[in-house]
């Protein structure tokens, strides 16, 4: 860590270390001081060069809670985890409703939990209510709320019920 004794620490410095980490992937702005802090022990510089980088549209929040609810999505994450996450990551309330708001235009949140429920256990019926509350237990951790989780096995007990129909 340089510390704030060291003249030698400038804003040019912290800017390039700041786009060596926006160059392997976007970052949040909190995200961002925090590493920062890590190499660099001037808090005030590191608030203006972050600033700047937003300003110049190299840091973007906006951009950063995109790519990450997308990220999410594709490794069958639900709303409520997503959503707590962002926060996490110092982003606001409103660009979190933006991305992951209740009626997001392209996410089908009871298919996602229905998607990630028959990855997970398949097309197997459930056998007693041990297995039925490991099986919420699992939709609960990944994120998806009461409904989305209540669809998963609706669906996947009237699937089931289709195949024995078969027989």
């Amino acid at each position: 860590m340089i510390d704030a004794e060291n003249p030698a620490v400038t804003p040019a410095q912290i800017r390039m270390a700041a786009m060596n980490l926006l160059s392997l992937r976007e970052h949040s702005a909190k995200e961002l001081q925090v590493k920062l802090a890590k190499k660099f022990a001037s808090p005030e510089l590191i608030t203006s060069v972050i600033n700047k980088l937003q300003q110049d549209n190299l840091q973007s929040d906006d951009r950063f809670s995109e790519a990450f609810v997308n990220m999410r999505l594709r490794q069958g994450k639900g709303a409520l985890v997503i959503r707590m996450e962002l926060k996490e990551k110092g982003i606001s309330a409103d660009l979190i409703d933006k991305h992951i708001g209740g009626n997001h235009d392209n996410v089908d949140w009871n298919q996602l939990a229905l998607k990630a429920y028959e990855k997970k256990f398949g097309k197997a019926p459930i056998g007693d209510l041990k297995e039925k509350a490991r099986r919420i237990r699992f939709l609960t951790a990944r994120g998806f709320s009461t409904t989305n989780i209540q669809y998963a096995l609706k669906r996947t007990n009237e699937r089931f019920d289709e195949d024995e129909d078969d027989f």
